[in-house]
This record gives structure tokens, sequence and C-alpha cells, in this order.
């Protein structure tokens, strides 16, 4: 088996201009890659310390991975991350954010909060 060293989420996302907004102006990531360098973007890596995020417009991604093209954008996926600080960031978050699952000790030791992103994808926060 090979050694995994590192998982990149790729994102299908209905606008990446938006996308990118929100996940560079809410939750503080920095825009890294952008094609093409003017709108409209079809693609953008946003990244916060050693999380990296694609962020792809739907049709190229859907002439790369024809599967996706009866797919609902959002779908299912949660990202987690684990992060340091979890109360301000909930704090900082309020009123910016739909959250979905409040600020909680969780039977499993961890205090957690869930948001939803533009496109309905699920990124739950986590301090352990």
């Amino acid at each position: 088996m090979p050694h995994v060293k590192k998982l990149t989420p790729n994102l299908v996302v209905s606008n990446v201009e938006r996308s990118v907004a929100f996940y560079c102006d809410t939750l503080g990531f920095t825009l890294t890659q952008k094609v093409p360098d003017q709108s409209p973007l079809v693609f953008a890596t946003v990244q916060s310390g050693d999380v990296e995020i694609f962020l792809n417009a739907p049709e190229p991604a859907i002439a790369e991975y024809p599967a996706f093209k009866s797919k609902p954008i959002g779908g299912t996926l949660t990202l987690f991350m684990e992060v340091e600080g979890i109360a301000p960031l909930h704090e900082a978050l309020a009123g910016r954010v739909t959250v979905v699952m409040p600020l909680e000790r969780k039977w499993y030791g961890v205090t957690e909060f869930a948001i939803v992103d533009p496109d309905g994808y699920v990124i739950t926060f986590a301090e352990r």
C-alpha cells in the first residue's frame, strides 16, 4: 500500500469567486491559485496552514469526471477541520454564517460546531 502524504478536498462549486470570498473573507483562508487570472474563474486553491481546498466550477469538473453530471453540488460531504481556539472562532463567525450544529462538547470528548458554505458543504470545526 502507498504511504498517503496529503488529502486535499476538491469541491465542485456553483461559483468559484463566491466560494473564494467565503473561504478567504469569512474563514480566513488565503487564495493561493486561480485559473484563469481573471473572472470568471474555473478553478481556485485556498489554504489555511496545512489545510488546502480546491474549488472547481461544474463544467470543467464534469468534463474530467463525467459521473458528476447527475450529482448535486454539496452532497453529503463534511469537511472536518481540527482547530485551536474554537470558542473565539465560533464567536467570530456568529451572524456571518449558517450554523447547522451548535457549539457543544461531544460525548467523545471533542468540542465542535458546524456551518455550511455557500454550496451546502458542511464544515465541522473541532477542538480536542
